[in-house]
């Protein structure tokens, strides 16, 4: 069949569905807001790098021991058996990232986000090397040479060594740090440490340094549903048209007002200095992560033209357009109540928490057997769990039933600090003391050297059927 020839006309034209990325080169800005977010930086930083090599009774304060299920926590062992304080401790969080997004809009992703964190680092890093944002475009667009090698081959030096140093660092928190540093330097490190290590590593550096925008554009969840918890009393980074339009250059010394024009003189710097390369004037987008760079680069400018700050600043939409404002609403007060009722109760099961666990596991292999005095016995095994830091002896006691006889095969229960002590036990009743084919029983575990330490846990006594 032939194919009916193309009708002339203008040439096709190729589409894409996404923009081809250009690099955005942020512009070093001061003010305010950039100290807020450099003593943030500084001091999140300080923490991941710091905590990992603090020490507490002669091991890591900080420590999540996988192999061995204990998760240590300055004075506290935590063991699976408390995964519900992860549990709190996650809600604890979630429903405050609910509350000051709600007050203050993404205040966490402007100030706190680990992307945010890192990526200030790496351009820190960037214009140490490179120079200022003019330079680094001159740098950019000029052909390669071996001054232009270097200077690339220097930051990416630098990236790479942070970027290892910060996921030995992660792993420290896993296998303990002062073990791992020597190992890693011998090639002696386990093959999941090595790969985690450089996992996160290759991590930091392309997110921090490669993608770094991207991540905010189109990885990050946060981005895509944070309207749900935005109203129009929400403060927001935003710009004030009402004030700022008609933009315009002019020179200091000309009446804009008389000239018609507003107090925005569309000299960029707003935009230059926003790491997602967003304009700030066209109104909120979800790309902005709140860092207030634009803030301070406007006030700037206004204040060398002799105008009040505050063209772009932090506001609602509500006092944008005239309309009165409330920082208490419902929603805030809903998110503050369970943020302490959150807090109140995770405090106080830490506070109130037993360091001793004890889990009772019944023998399955047979439901009861007769002793050679015609009692009726059930066996278990009694799983100890010291949690505390010092070692206990304990005395065991089994209660419920009439004239139930506790028989251990020991003379002495004794758990060092972390250890796990499987318990095997057996309970003896007279057939006639049975009322129930299944009958609850306890039993209770006491520390010798301590009467508040101590657990008690309710089994199953299985008899003939009276």
């Amino acid at each position: 069949m032939n194919t009916p020839a193309a009708a002339p006309g203008p040439q096709s034209v190729e589409q894409f569905l996404y923009e081809k990325r250009q690099k955005i080169y942020p512009r070093e800005v001061h003010g305010l807001f950039a100290r807020l977010r450099t003593v943030s930086v500084l001091v999140l930083l300080g923490l991941f790098y710091g905590v990992a090599w603090l020490q507490w009774d002669d091991r890591q304060a900080v420590l999540w021991d996988l192999p061995a299920r204990k998760f240590y926590v300055w004075g506290w062992i935590f063991w699976p058996q408390d995964f519900i304080y992860l549990a709190l401790l996650l809600m604890l969080a979630g429903f405050a990232l609910f509350f000051f997004t709600t007050i203050a809009g993404r205040l966490w992703c402007g100030y706190a986000c680990p992307q945010t964190v890192w990526t200030e680092t790496f351009l820190w890093i960037e214009r140490l090397v490179e120079g200022d944002r003019p330079t680094q475009m001159k740098l950019d667009k000029a052909p390669w040479s071996a001054r232009k090698l270097r200077i690339k081959l220097t930051k990416h030096f630098l990236w790479i060594v942070f970027s290892l140093f910060t996921g030995f660092t992660f792993v420290g928190y896993f296998v303990p740090i002062r073990e791992l540093g020597p190992e890693l330097l011998r090639l002696d490190a386990g093959g999941w440490a090595t790969f985690w290590t450089l996992f996160y590593g290759f991590a930091t550096y392309g997110n921090a340094g490669w993608l770094r925008e991207q991540v905010c554009k189109y990885m990050c969840p946060y981005a895509r549903f944070q309207s749900a918890m935005f109203d129009r009393d929400t403060l927001i980074v935003t710009y004030d048209p009402g004030r700022g339009e008609p933009r315009g250059s002019r020179k200091r010394s000309v009446d804009h007002k008389a000239a018609g024009l507003g107090d925005c003189i569309d000299c960029g710097f707003c935009v230059q200095v926003c790491p997602t390369g967003i304009d700030i004037r066209k109104g909120l987008q979800y790309e902005c992560i709140s860092c207030s760079a634009c803030i301070d680069a406007c006030d700037s400018v206004m204040d060398k033209m002799g105008y009040a700050p505050g063209l772009i600043r932090y506001t609602t939409q509500n006092v944008l357009e005239g309309k009165s404002s409330r920082l208490l609403r419902p929603r805030v007060f809903i998110y503050a109540g369970l943020l302490l009722a959150i807090t109140c109760g995770l405090a106080w099961s830490i506070a109130a928490r037993t360091p001793l666990g004890l889990d009772v596991i019944r023998d399955r292999n047979q439901l009861f057997r007769e002793s050679d005095d015609g009692r009726i016995e059930n066996v278990y095994t009694l799983r100890i769990i010291n949690m505390d830091r010092a070692a206990h002896d304990f005395s065991l006691t089994a209660g419920g039933m009439d004239g139930v006889q506790l028989v251990l095969d020991t003379d002495r229960i004794q758990a060092a600090p972390g250890e796990v002590v499987d318990l095997p036990v057996r309970l003896r009743v007279e057939e006639d003391a049975i009322r129930l084919r299944s009958t609850p029983v306890t039993f209770t575990l006491v520390a010798v050297d301590d009467g508040d330490l101590s657990a008690t846990t309710e089994a199953r006594f299985l008899g003939p059927a009276p």
